[in-house]
């Protein structure tokens, strides 16, 4: 079986269905039906309709090849922040605070410090970690603030406007992984940022689509329209863009570290914002906020170690126990887009997603049984449950018994330096540039991951998703998130560092991606293109991307009993890298659904 790593399709390849050789037969019945009578007509006929069926296959540009160094962030700019910290002698870590503050600063909707993330670490020598840097719910914040007084849901409440934010964790968690794994002073590893908010950028056209999406609601935020439109009006293709408000703020971090961000002079301006608009944020839920260094969460499928992200993240477990179920399936052979494979997914993404309902949130606040939840044995009773010949409704799934009981507005980045030091990072805001309020006179926008607790039991919000009382509002309590930062380890080597925006789709996004390196043999590059699927329990819809898959495999998962429905836009926008340790080689690819970039040298 060759290694995935060192396949490097250069030509054109046609994905072929399964549903596409029975097609072929008939194209083959035809020709040989009228070769005898040089009819062409009815030939080409079939021949179209066999393949225009397919997807619009076109090959994938080759991955990034770098020697010593790659960085892959959502943005260009924060990509070569980060390998310049590379060549001067930085370790991923360094590299990976480097990105995570130079995108605050080039790519506003996500990039960001007034909101949260996560850090998984694997050092050279095998050592591993990870950094829980998510929003908290404010000392103020309490279980029924977002229901009214027939405790009703008000999705206005947590999706919009001051209550929506939690207290921002970006700064602690990037400064404390600084300060504890990197080997440069925070004054070099701020300066990419400091210099870009400072000097300003030439803004792409796809950032001023981004800015364009949300004039209008920019526009009724004063702090927000004297830096993100232009005198009122949309920026244009090649205006600069520049932040001196954020290069100040950032400016205050270099100096003088977290303090520089949760006391002081940002602290006042924090908590003067949440003031104007009944907020609850104090300066001492500022002054109080810490990062958690947490292990990681660990699985393997067919020989490969995942490391991942546990609480008070569901990505890393879910995305095990997904692996798990899908196991027991020859996933290779069911072939990539066929309606088999689709469905095989679909079902245990079901299952999975009910699992993070009953049973994920804060695990300073409630008992997660995550050793049960990513167990081979807990994988193999679910397994019993799926129906390979049909779906299975999702009001006939529940959650298992286990004993003990993000728009998408997330950014990824993925690092690995010469020294074999991986780090895989995913940051968000929540929505596309968070509540579109900006921290006046600070430069960035506030979060509203307030949105990601369950508000009620049973009521979805914004991605749809529903939870329980493992993940309902309490105070100082962190909000339960989908982002699933990931390293994959073969051989005791690093061998693939993956991760995604996409709110709820961030666990089926990255799933995927491995799913098409590991048993779909692609590379980098194409198992990012690859169209995705994606159903998450509830609603019991499979969505898969617009023009991703033939007709006949749609048709077919609808006779099979799915209700599908096409989604324009992306499935996450996932940023990899493949370490070939054989050839020496880092493999890099940004997702095409977006415009970031794969650097390395």
């Amino acid at each position: 079986m060759n290694d995935p790593a060192l396949i490097d399709d250069r030509f054109f390849k046609p994905m072929f269905s399964v549903e596409a050789f029975f097609c072929s037969l008939l194209l083959l019945k035809n020709l040989m039906n009228n070769f005898l009578k040089k009819s062409i007509a009815s030939i080409i006929l079939i021949w179209s309709i066999c393949f225009i069926a397919q997807p619009i296959s076109t090959a994938s540009k080759d991955p990034v090849r770098a020697k010593h160094g790659m960085v892959v962030s959502a943005d260009e700019l924060a990509s070569k922040a980060g390998v310049e910290i590379l060549k001067k002698g930085g370790n991923a870590v360094d590299a990976a605070v480097a990105v995570g503050f130079a995108l605050a600063v080039t790519y506003p909707q996500a990039g960001n410090i007034g909101g949260g993330g996560y850090m998984v670490i694997r050092m050279a020598d095998g050592k591993t970690t990870t950094i829980d840097y998510r929003e908290k719910a404010p000392a103020a914040a309490h279980r029924d603030m977002f229901l009214d007084e027939k405790g009703n849901f008000l999705p206005e409440k947590s999706q919009k406007g001051y209550l929506a934010s939690g207290v921002p964790g970006s700064v602690a968690g990037m400064l404390y992984a600084l300060d504890k794994y990197g080997t440069m002073k925070r004054q070099q590893v701020l300066t990419p940022a400091v210099t870009l908010a400072k000097k300003g950028f030439v803004m792409s056209y796809r950032l001023v689509n981004e800015l364009s999406s949300s004039l209008n609601s920019f526009l009724t935020h004063p702090s927000t329209k004297k830096i993100f439109t232009k005198k009122g009006e949309a920026y244009t293709e090649g205006d600069p863009l520049v932040q001196k408000d954020l290069a100040a703020t950032l400016g205050r971090i270099q100096r003088y570290g977290k303090d520089g961000f949760y006391k002081g002079k940002t602290a006042d301006l924090i908590v003067a914002e949440m003031k104007k608009g009944g907020g609850i944020i104090t300066p001492e839920d500022l002054a109080k906020y810490q990062s958690v260094e947490r292990p990681p969460v660990r699985g393997t499928y067919r020989g490969y170690e995942i490391i991942s992200m546990g609480p008070s993240s569901s990505g890393g477990i879910a995305l095990i126990h997904l692996l798990n179920i899908l196991e027991g399936y020859d996933i290779a052979a069911g072939g990539f887009g066929s309606s088999k494979t689709i469905s095989l997914m679909a079902e245990a993404m079901k299952l999975t997603y009910a699992d993070r309902a009953e049973y994920l949130g804060d695990p300073d606040f409630y008992p997660v049984p995550i050793e049960q939840l990513i167990s081979k044995e807990y994988a193999a009773q679910r397994r019993k449950l799926i129906d390979v010949t049909k779906a299975t409704p999702s009001s006939a799934i529940s959650h298992g018994s286990v004993a003990n009981h993000e728009s998408m507005q997330t950014t990824h980045y993925s690092v690995v330096d010469r020294w074999g030091n991986a780090v895989s990072v995913t940051t968000t805001i929540n929505d596309y540039f968070g509540n579109d309020i900006v921290v006046d006179g600070a430069g960035f926008f506030l979060n509203n991951e307030m949105d990601d607790f369950s508000a009620k039991p049973g009521a979805s919000n914004m991605f749809g998703l529903v939870g329980g009382e493992a993940n309902s509002v309490q105070p100082n309590k962190r909000m339960l998130s989908a982002m699933t930062p990931t390293i994959i380890v073969k051989d005791n080597q690093p061998f693939l560092v993956i991760g995604t925006p996409g709110g709820s789709t961030i666990i089926t996004t990255v799933l995927q991606v491995i799913l098409n390196v590991i048993d779909h043999k692609m590379n980098i590059e194409e198992a990012i293109d690859a169209p995705r699927v994606h159903h998450q329990w509830l609603p019991d819809t499979l969505y898969y991307e617009k023009r991703g898959f033939p007709q006949d495999v749609v048709e077919n998962l609808i006779k099979h009993g799915y209700a599908v429905r096409e989604r324009s836009g992306y499935r996450g926008l996932a940023e990899g890298i493949i370490v070939d340790k054989k050839k020496g080689l880092l493999y890099g690819a940004a997702d095409p659904r977006g415009y970031g970039a794969a650097v390395g040298y």
